[in-house]
């Protein structure tokens, strides 16, 4: 049985993601509450000042927006 949960994360959600892919994170503008909105659902932690994609995040990504996947259809 297949574990893993479809996140609908707002198209903000999507681009801040996208965004914590570069290793660069101190030179990113991203919203706090965005931020705190993908370190809830532990997409991103904070290390130090700056935000990271986790593992688990990063397997989100990879997998895509279900909203996504009928544009692509």
């Amino acid at each position: 049985m297949n574990a893993e949960v479809d996140y609908d994360l707002a198209p903000d959600q999507w681009e801040a993601l996208k965004a914590l892919r570069a290793p660069a994170a101190e030179g990113r503008a991203l919203g706090l509450l965005v931020v705190e909105g993908l370190v809830a659902l532990q997409l991103a932690e904070m290390t130090g000042d700056c935000p990271v994609i986790t593992p688990k995040g990063r397997s989100v990504l990879l997998r895509g927006s279900p909203r996504l996947w009928d544009v692509a259809a």
